[in-house]
């Protein structure tokens, strides 16, 4: 058996992909049955759900809980992967909602929000808020509360969050997450005159070795997670510049990871030294400025815009879109003076 666990950031997708070969002397057996004595502790209804989601699929076709699995057959199933809490205590925290239907919740929200209840961040949360919001939030086997998250968003990036609703949606938007079928777009505001007008940055992102808390691109890709990332420029302002990503894949810190990895440190990213002078001199003018904007924007320039998808339900394509947070925007209008400034 073939397990991968997804809980990464800047899109960060929750779900478990286990990936199984049946043996040549495997007699015909119910699927469902098959997986239950595969997998620890999971319940006949999560996998009935998982298969009702097409989440399930044999030999590259999506199967029902009743089909047979014969030998050699190859099993790959897809099921949402809720991050473990101690308890989830309700929160009435103001949310942006965007959209919200019987099947999902469209947040857009703030820079400074954790996602979710971890290590010193137990209140407060994006999830603590939609436990007070949403009545009946689907429930896992030991009846624990799943807060329906499918990605997250770091912290200190503001913008737009699908949460599921349902154990159905659930496991849908976790099946679309892992083939890649979202799409996401972010915009950033980064260091430097970036040499093109468009470009693509491939290149396997996982852990540094030398600090746990941030991300690595490893070019040979003989470590971390494939990751791609595509970018078009929208503005330039000589010193920074402000583009549009694209997000095939959804990697912990991909956008960030990807542009230092290209000399192009999203701006004030403070894990990533973005909030030093990176391009420019340091006469004390310019110092300034950089200062005031770091202060005007006192995290990392990114923003999750917007976010598409085929709808759990309904099957038809729903999209979703945010202003830019006031920070930001007056970020980039300092930065497009400044530039006007200089050309003059």
């Amino acid at each position: 058996m073939e397990k991968e666990l997804e809980s990464s950031d800047t899109g960060q997708e929750f779900y478990e992909h286990y990936r199984f070969a049946v043996d040549l002397g495997q007699e015909p057996l119910r699927i469902d049955k098959y997986i239950k004595n595969r997998i620890a502790d999971i319940s006949r209804n999560k996998i009935i759900n998982a298969a009702k989601a097409g989440n399930i699929i044999v030999n590259d076709k999506s199967i029902k809980a009743n089909y047979k699995v014969k030998p050699k057959d190859i099993i790959s199933i897809v099921m949402a992967y809720p991050p473990k809490v101690f308890e989830l205590i309700p929160e009435d925290i103001p949310l942006n909602i965007l959209y919200e239907d019987n099947d999902i919740i469209i947040v857009n929200k703030k820079a400074g929000m954790v996602v979710h209840p971890a290590h010193s961040n137990y209140t407060g949360t994006l999830v603590n808020a939609l436990v007070y919001h949403i009545n009946n939030l689907p429930v896992v086997d030991n009846q624990e509360l799943r807060p329906g998250l499918v990605h997250r968003i770091d912290k200190d990036t503001s913008g737009i969050l699908v949460v599921a609703k349902s154990e159905l949606a659930q496991n849908k938007l976790a099946k679309d997450f892992f083939y890649h079928t979202i799409d996401r777009i972010y915009i950033a505001l980064v260091w430097g005159d970036i040499d093109t007008d468009s470009g693509t940055i491939t290149g396997n992102i996982g852990r540094s070795p030398k600090n746990r808390k941030i991300m690595m691109v490893f070019p040979a890709q003989d470590y971390g997670k494939h990751a791609v990332t595509h970018y078009k420029v929208l503005e330039r302002f000589g010193y920074v510049t402000l583009i549009e990503c694209k997000l095939e894949t959804g990697r912990t810190h991909q956008i960030r990871a990807h542009f230092k990895y290209i000399g192009h440190t999203v701006f004030n990213d403070k894990a990533y030294g973005g909030n030093m002078i990176l391009k420019g001199t340091t006469f004390s003018k310019y110092k300034q400025f950089v200062d005031n904007c770091f202060k005007i924007l006192p995290r990392q320039a990114l923003h999750a815009k917007s976010l598409g998808f085929k709808h759990p339900s309904t099957g038809k394509y729903v999209f979703f879109d945010s202003d830019l947070p006031e920070d930001m925007s007056q970020c980039i209008e300092k930065w497009r003076k400044y530039s006007l400034n200089i050309k003059e």
